[in-house]
């Protein structure tokens, strides 16, 4: 029996939406390590094009191309470039995300006393832009790279969810409720293009500090915040989880030698948090 341990990625193209983060650069650095030229999408090209420099000065792959994910016609002009460049897609990593402070309490309990953003504050606009990103953000760029994998082999389609869909955490309402979207969409996803060789699955990452939630983690002096301590008292690990912890799941998903059979399932990389009943 030969052994399915390949992580060749050699004349795919992958696309990456979200780039210009600190997860998603991690993956087209690692998805161009194993041989891949990667199209690194995101609305803030200028972060995703150092990265790209920075993986090309490595001896890769990678080009950065504004894209506004919430804008079909933005998505279908960065695509016309990426088959002009490097041909048609292979593998579309849904990382385009996030949280907005207008869709967020101040306060993890309401209590009439409160001074702050309240449950009742929310602005419909906040909730509906944070929902938009994390969902039609990747329901858009499926429908435009997509068909560039019917009937191809060895395509895959990677969304990102996150801890919040299995349990939601306080405060964010909203990106919680998105992101549990982003599972079930996987698993629609997994069996509408079942039948044409495209197989699509999430990671859902725990704990792990990024450009977007480092001032949430950490004060201005370096020191945790409260919410913090709360997280790593919550994680059996007692740590967060470095960006690099996210790559195997990544090579295992994306490689058909090792996953062909795997189809529609999210997989937590979240050093046991779901696991903890908090006893």
């Amino acid at each position: 029996m030969k052994l399915p341990l390949n992580t060749n990625f050699d004349n795919k193209t992958v696309v990456i939406t979200g780039a210009g983060g600190v997860l998603c650069g991690m993956f087209a650095e690692a998805m161009s390590l194993a041989g891949a030229k990667v199209a690194m999408l995101d609305i803030n090209q200028e972060a995703a094009q150092k990265k790209a420099e920075f993986i090309t000065s490595q001896g890769g792959v990678a080009k950065a191309y504004y894209c506004n994910v919430l804008e079909k016609k933005s998505i279908e002009q960065a695509h016309n470039m990426i088959i002009e460049d490097m041909g048609s897609c292979d593998i579309l990593i849904n990382g385009a995300g996030g949280n907005n402070p207008r869709a967020t309490t101040d306060a993890e309990y309401f209590n009439t006393d409160d001074d702050g953003t309240t449950f009742f504050d929310l602005e419909p606009e906040g909730v509906e832009f944070v929902f938009n990103l994390n969902y039609m953000g990747s329901l858009l760029p499926t429908q435009v790279f997509a068909k560039d994998m019917i009937g191809k082999k060895g395509c895959c389609i990677i969304n990102i969810s996150s801890m919040n869909a299995f349990t939601p955490l306080t405060k964010i309402p909203a990106y919680s409720g998105a992101k549990a979207a982003i599972s079930n969409y996987t698993q629609w996803l997994a069996v509408h293009f079942s039948k044409v060789g495209i197989r699509c699955n999430a990671i859902a990452p725990g704990f792990f500090v990024t450009q977007q939630n480092e001032k949430l983690l950490f004060d201005e002096n370096g020191n945790p915040t409260p919410r913090t301590e709360k997280i790593i008292n919550a994680t059996p690990m007692e740590r967060f989880g470095e960006a690099e912890e996210l790559i195997g799941t990544l090579y295992y998903l994306c490689n058909e030698e090792m996953s062909g059979f795997v189809n529609g399932v999210v997989i937590p990389v979240d050093g046991g948090f779901a696991a903890y009943s908090g006893v």
